[in-house]
């Protein structure tokens, strides 16, 4: 199961974990990645997507069906139709 935003796009990111002395060794930071459901009045039906919390507050802000709309215009293949 990929651990990428459908929407956002965001995907895991490399680092260091730095103990107290100093030691570096490597470790993934993790997207905050949410599966939830949204209902589109405009289309009058439910979508599931898996995206991170960013998203999710992006679509409260502007709304579902006009963020998706946003990002279908920029170029993002947010994998449903509308």
């Amino acid at each position: 199961m990929s651990k990428v935003c459908q929407l956002t796009g965001k995907r895991p990111i490399t680092g260091n974990n730095v103990s107290h002395s100093n030691r570096k060794t490597k470790r993934r930071f993790l997207p905050n990645l949410q599966k939830k459901r949204f209902y589109i009045p405009e289309l009058d039906r439910w979508v599931t997507l898996k995206v991170t919390t960013s998203a999710i507050r992006n679509m409260n802000r502007l709304g579902v069906y006009a963020y998706l709309k946003k990002l279908q215009r920029s170029g993002a293949d947010i994998g449903i139709k509308l």
